[in-house]
């Protein structure tokens, strides 16, 4: 196999992203990772014309001290006994407006792959490289976490007792102090008035009887009474005299 891909980024990105094994796994594309799984393991489903195998596998990057890169790369069928093996190197060249990937290597493929065209496999295996390297270009380093701030302190400057302020009683006002008289007086009148006042209704007390009318009558009659018996006396000894 080899493959040439260009890709509009400098040499120097793709180098960063193939030294750092979470961005390989996310520009492999249709990759997902297992939790906890370590990066560039997982599962992935290539389209093979009208077919469509899910592999569960695992992709590595090695450097070489001439500059290139390995790529190894083993996987299985999840429904079924087919095998793929990938043995690359990847070789970067800075252009004037971007970076050339040239791409050689072996794969050998087994199970169902291995029943369909030839060329619908090629055509396949040549996509999903092209967009594994412009993947490279494009992935970009996840931002830093960060770090956790403690609470805010706010500090409060406190006077020493000294220099504190001493507080000010505001006289309470003038037709306040006579509302609140006046309330008191109207209280303890109330409060004396049903202190004192008698029972009323079905437990009020029953009335004694009347005397006073008729000792005003008696006190009328008698002076009367005396004036006529006077007059009488007079009348009397005045007939007496004229016999």
């Amino acid at each position: 196999m080899e493959h040439q891909v260009y890709v509009p980024a400098p040499a120097s990105r793709l180098r960063e992203a193939l030294a750092d094994p979470a961005r390989v796994a996310r520009a492999l594309p249709g990759l997902q990772q297992d939790a906890g799984a370590a990066p560039g393991s997982g599962r992935v489903k290539v389209r093979i014309g009208s077919h469509s195998i899910t592999y569960r596998g695992s992709l590595r990057v090695t450097a070489r001290d001439d500059g290139s890169y390995a790529v190894d790369g083993d996987a299985t069928e999840a429904r079924g006994d087919g095998a793929v093996k990938l043995a690359l190197t990847l070789r970067l060249a800075d252009t004037d407006e971007g970076c050339e990937v040239t791409v050689t290597g072996t794969a050998s493929a087994g199970g169902r792959v291995a029943e369909l065209a030839p060329e619908a496999v090629e055509s396949a295996a040549t996509r999903l490289l092209n967009r594994f390297v412009e993947g490279l270009g494009e992935a970009r380093p996840e931002p830093p976490e960060p770090p956790e701030q403690p609470p805010p302190v706010f500090e409060t400057e406190v006077p020493p007792p000294s220099l504190a302020p001493e507080p000010v009683e505001e006289p309470l006002p003038e037709i306040f102090a006579e509302a609140a008289h006046a309330r008191r007086t109207m209280i303890g009148r109330s409060a004396e008035e049903v202190d004192h006042a008698p029972p009323r209704g079905r437990y009020a007390p029953v009335p004694a009887p009347q005397t006073v009318a008729a000792g005003s009558a008696l006190r009328w009659a008698a002076p009367a009474a005396a004036v006529a018996l006077a007059s009488a006396i007079v009348v009397t000894r005045a007939l007496r005299k004229r016999r």
